[in-house]
Order: C-alpha cells, then structure tokens, then sequence
C-alpha cells in the first residue's frame, strides 16, 4: 500500500534555512535532490511542491533498484552511468585507487596532501577556479581521502554535466604541480593537522591506536601524515605520486542523475578519452600478521578532561560475511539509549558518560572498535570491565529478537536512505567498482545485513572479540602544567 502526500513549503531565502528544511526532509525520507533543485534553479522563495511516498510494507522490503550501466575506456578508464530524471541534477563522482595505505615511511600524508593539490589548477583552469566554476553554475564540489581511495565529487545543475567532466579531466591530464602551489598546499594541511590532531583531546589517541594495533606500515599510519613527512615533501616527490596514482586506468567515474546515458558517454570519451594511460601502480602489501598477545599502552593527555579506554580487536575486511555480522554486532551494542552498552554502563552503572562500538570498513584487514569515556570520578579501570562483561554477555548470553530486528532495521535503513541521494549512489558506485569490482552491490549490501543471525553474532564475538586479538590505550587527563606525556601518535613517519 503506498500514500502519496504532497508537502507544500514555503522557503525562506536564507542558506541556513535551506540547510535545516533540507535536513528536515532527509530525516522524513524526502529525496532530497528534490531540495536542491529548487536551490539551483534560483526560486527559494517559491512554493517547493514535493511529494514523497511512504511504501508501508513488510519488513523485508527494499528499495528499487539502481539501475546502471557500465564501459571501460581505451585507456583503461571504468565508466558508470545511472539516469534518474526525478530532478534536475547531476552527480558526479571521481575515485581514484590511492589513499594512504599506498604511501611509503617518510612520505606519509601524501594521499591526504594530493587531494589539497588537486584543487590548485591544472592546464585550463586557474588557482581556485574548479570551486568557483561550480558555484558559480550552481552546484557544489569537494574531495575526501581516507586509508583506501581518494574521493572527488561534483553536485550540479544536469545542464552543466559537461563542465564537470571537463574539470575532472582537466586535472586528472594537466595538474599544475608548482613550489608555490605545494607550499601553500602543504601549510594549509599542517594546519588541519594542528586542528584536528594535535589541538584536539584524545586526538593523539586517535591516530595511536591504529599504530599500535596494525605492524603492517600500510594501515598503521595516519591519513594525515605527519608533520615531518609533510615539510619533506617536494616538487619531485609529488610529480612522481602524480603520475604513478593519477591515471584514467587507476580510477573509476560515476555519472548519476537527470541524463541521457549515451550523450554523457559521448562527453566522458571526449574529455577522458585523450588522456594517457600510465604503468599499473604498485601492488600494496596489506598482510597483517596475526596477533597472539594483548597490545597496551597509556597516555597522558594534557587537552583531556575524563578518562578515555580504546579497545581495537582485528577483524576481517570489510563486505566480509564476518564483517557484516560485526557491523550488526555493534548496532545490538551502542545504536541508541535501548543498546546494551548505553542501559549498562551509562544508565545503570553510570560508569562512563559515552560508550561506543563500530567495525571499521576496510578493503583490507580492519578493526571493531570500542570507545568509552568515563564518567567524571570514575574509575577507567572499572569501565573496562564493564564494557569486556558486555561482550561476554554477546558470546555466552541469548540476544533477543528485538535487538536483531532494530539492528537489521537500522542498517536497512541507513542503507535505503542513502539512495536518495543522486552523489551517494555515485559515491557508492564508484566505491563498490574500486573495492569489490562489482557496482551490483549497490542492489544488495541491504540484504547481506538481513541475512546475519544471532548465531553468527555469537560466532564472530568468540572468534574476533578475545583478549589476545585486541590492543588497549587507556588515556587519562594529564596533571594540570604537566609536560605532554607518553608517547603521541606521530603520523607513522
């Protein structure tokens, strides 16, 4: 059974209104390119007609699928394209098969410094022009990096699809690679580091335990690289990374939206097309030896207020079967106040004022990750305790069905809601071609999350979940004019 409602809103012409409405419908499960369009056709204060269908169905339902098509280019370029004509907009998404598990010891930050350098210009386009070009047409643009891939999108008008493509291929054939260009590049990720690393509580934290956990360099060191590494870095060095990582056969584009599939492949061979492929880059050592004894470490952090315990045991990669158990795994553990971790130790106990648990997704060996912060007076020790009952409690005790239910549901969800996004699905087409060589995905990651049972959740927790399989860093609030103490994260120079 479907209703139908049609949601009739007056917009205010102010960008933070906008923002909020659109959040508004994102969280009811309104499309929200639906949204956007009305801000790129330059009416925000005209009446915004939406409709949006609630599907009441049973519980095994999913959404429709994604349909797409797919080619791979003469120089070794993976097209993809999926037509929804449900707005006016195009999305589209760039990912490149270099993040920082591709990086070397003293070159560290590499990947995270590129994704900066790629928005300094390139044969056609000025210093600062792609993010003016794009906002100038209506849309919005950015990039990410992570230990994997590196991400660059475009959100536009449909209408403006070919000036998205021919920013992509400009810099991905001719990227102005210049001193001044890499100084300014580089000062303003030494900054970000700064912000989000070394001023920040526990964030030394957060970039130690990946280092103690992983002995294989590929995954141990931090996206953001270190200090040191980032002031090595030269002209040479980043030419070099240019045109090892930077080629049409080392990436994968996602065109999704309000177009016609063959005119956007005619664009795509037009602009992508000259482009030259490169050598193969070298092949990435992601083995991890496998852990046979409990790693620990301390660390006294002058920024923090409360006590911090992380936990890292290693699990499989993610898309794994084991990997989707423990995704449901830590829903059942931390999603909301009825999760086991909230009523236990926050509610009941009152021993940590956050509590977390999440599997980190990989393409290769990852991590399931508990995070808790104690609460003021508490003992840090006791919280540890706690949280290691807790998952006892997952290998030896019943899970009821309501638990499995909220966790399948939540991930359901999350998954479905996300397809209403014309960038997420491009995001996610391009990511499942890079990672699994296999965009189907997109059609059926819900239905892996469905399949888990408690059986298998009991299963993963006993093999995975073990003492000998995890590391620890306790952090705790460094002594008021205490020098730093223990020994930060360094970015894994």
């Amino acid at each position: 059974m479907a209703v139908r409602t049609e949601l009739s809103l007056k917009l205010p012409n102010s960008p933070g209104a906008l923002q909020t409405v659109g959040r508004m419908m994102a969280n009811a499960g309104v499309n929200i390119d639906h949204a956007y369009a009305s801000v790129i056709e330059g009416n925000p204060t005209a009446t915004l007609a939406l409709l949006a269908v609630i599907l009441i169905a049973p519980a095994t339902a999913t959404a429709q699928a994604v349909e797409f098509s797919e080619w791979t280019l003469d120089n070794g370029l993976r097209v993809i394209i999926a037509e929804d004509r449900v707005a006016p907009v195009v999305s589209i998404a760039v990912n490149y098969d270099v993040g920082s598990r591709n990086e070397r010891r003293g070159r560290t930050g590499f990947a995270h410094l590129f994704e900066h350098m790629m928005f300094e210009g390139s044969e056609n386009v000025g210093d600062g022009e792609h993010f003016l070009l794009v906002a100038n047409n209506g849309g919005d643009v950015n990039g990410t990096t992570d230990k994997d891939r590196t991400l660059y999108f475009e959100r536009m008008p449909s209408n403006q699809l070919e000036l998205g493509l021919f920013l992509e291929a400009d810099r991905m054939a001719s990227l102005d690679i210049t001193q001044e260009n890499l100084d300014n590049q580089r000062q303003a990720v030494q900054e970000e580091r700064r912000l989000r690393i070394d001023n920040q509580p526990y964030g030394h934290t957060f970039e130690s335990i990946d280092e103690l956990a992983y002995l294989n360099f590929a995954y141990s060191h931090s996206t953001i690289g270190s200090m040191t590494d980032l002031s090595a870095a030269t002209v040479t060095d980043v030419s070099s990374f240019f045109r090892t990582y930077y080629a049409p056969n080392n990436a994968v584009l996602a065109i999704v939206g309000s177009v016609d599939t063959a005119e956007a492949l005619e664009l795509v061979q037009k602009y992508f097309g000259p482009i030259q492929r490169q050598p193969p880059p070298p092949e990435v050592d992601l083995t991890e030896p496998p852990q046979t004894e409990e790693r620990r470490s301390s660390y006294e952090d002058p920024l923090a207020r409360l006590a911090r315990i992380d936990i890292a045991y290693h699990i499989p990669e993610s898309m794994s079967a084991d990997h989707d158990a423990l995704s449901v795994l830590s829903t059942i553990l931390s999603s909301g106040r009825s999760s086991r971790l909230y009523q236990s130790i926050v509610r009941d106990s009152q021993l940590g004022v956050n509590v977390g648990a999440f599997a980190v997704g990989n393409r290769g060996p990852s991590l399931f990750r508990l995070v808790g912060i104690a609460a003021p007076g508490a003992d840090v020790g006791a919280l540890e305790v706690a949280l290691g009952e807790q998952i006892e409690l997952i290998k030896t005790a019943p899970i009821e069905e309501w638990e499995l239910d909220k966790a399948r549901n939540g991930a359901r969800r999350s998954f479905v809601s996300s397809l209403g996004s014309s960038l997420q699905r491009a995001i996610m087409l391009s990511r499942y071609a890079l990672f699994y060589d296999d965009p189907g995905l997109i059609n059926t990651r819900a239905e892996r999350v469905v399949a888990v049972s408690a059986e298998d959740l009991r299963r993963v927790a006993r093999e995975y979940l073990v003492d000998t399989n995890r590391s620890v860093i306790i952090t705790l609030p460094a002594p008021p004019g205490s020098p730093q103490g223990g020994t930060p994260g360094a970015g894994g120079s």
